[in-house]
C-alpha cells in the first residue's frame, strides 16, 4: 500500500496570552496551498483520507476530500506534539522574532518527550496501514508527524531532522510483508509560482 503524508498549509500566527490552547486556522495562503495540493493529487487514486483533528490539518484535508469525494477520518495520534501549546508561530516568522528559539527547533530541540510522541505517531499510522492493505491512503498532518514517521522508516533516532514545506507530499510504500520504504520526501512542486 501507499501512505501519503501531507503537511498542513500555512496557518495564521496565534499567541494566546491567557494560556488558552492555540489551534489556528489556515491563512489565505494556506488555503491556496491546500487547493494546489488537492489539484496536484487529482489524478492519484486515493482510497481513504485521514487527518489530524487540529484545525490547520483538517482545513488542509477539506478540499482534497471534496475533489475526491472522500470523507475525512480523524486520528488523535497524528496531532502535532505542540497540540496543547498556547501559541503557534510559523517557522518563517519564528526565525524573524526569536532567532535563538528557531535555531533550537531546527536542531531538533523540542520541549516534549519526542520519542514518546514518535511512538504514538508510529502506532497510529501502523493502525491505518493495517486497515488498508493494497490501498492508497492520504493523511493530512504536521511536520513533527512526518519527521517521526520518516525516522521510523529510515531507522533513524527519533528527531526533527528536516522542515517539510507547507502542503508538501511525502510518499511511503508498505509491502505485503511489512517492509516500509520512502518513495518521495517533501514534494512541493505544486507550490511553484505561489507568492
Amino acid at each position: 500500500m501507499e501512505l501519503i503524508l501531507v503537511r498542513h498549509g500555512l496557518p495564521v500566527l496565534i499567541q494566546n496570552e491567557d494560556g488558552a490552547t492555540a489551534d489556528p486556522p489556515l491563512s489565505e495562503i494556506g488555503r491556496r496551498q491546500a487547493e494546489l495540493m488537492s489539484n496536484w493529487l487529482l489524478s492519484t487514486k486515493i482510497d481513504s483520507l485521514y487527518s489530524s483533528p487540529m484545525l490547520r490539518a483538517s482545513e488542509t484535508a477539506a478540499p482534497l476530500g471534496e475533489i475526491k469525494s472522500l470523507d475525512v477520518g480523524y486520528r488523535d495520534g497524528v496531532a502535532e506534539f505542540d497540540r496543547d501549546s498556547n501559541h503557534y508561530i510559523p517557522l518563517e516568522q519564528l526565525k524573524e522574532i526569536d532567532f535563538e528559539r528557531w535555531q533550537r527547533f531546527m536542531r531538533g530541540e523540542v520541549d516534549v518527550d519526542f520519542p514518546a510522541f514518535c511512538r504514538r505517531v508510529v502506532e497510529t499510522l501502523n493502525e491505518i496501514i493495517y486497515g488498508h492493505a493494497g490501498e492508497t491512503v492520504v493523511v493530512t498532518c504536521h511536520g513533527g508527524v512526518i519527521n517521526a514517521w520518516a525516522c521510523f522508516v529510515l531507522e533513524m533516532e527519533p528527531r526533527m531532522f528536516f522542515n517539510p514545506n507547507y502542503t508538501s507530499i511525502s510518499r511511503f510504500m508498505i509491502s505485503s510483508s511489512g517492509q516500509r520504504s520512502v518513495k518521495t520526501l517533501n514534494e512541493h512542486s505544486h507550490l511553484d509560482g505561489l507568492k
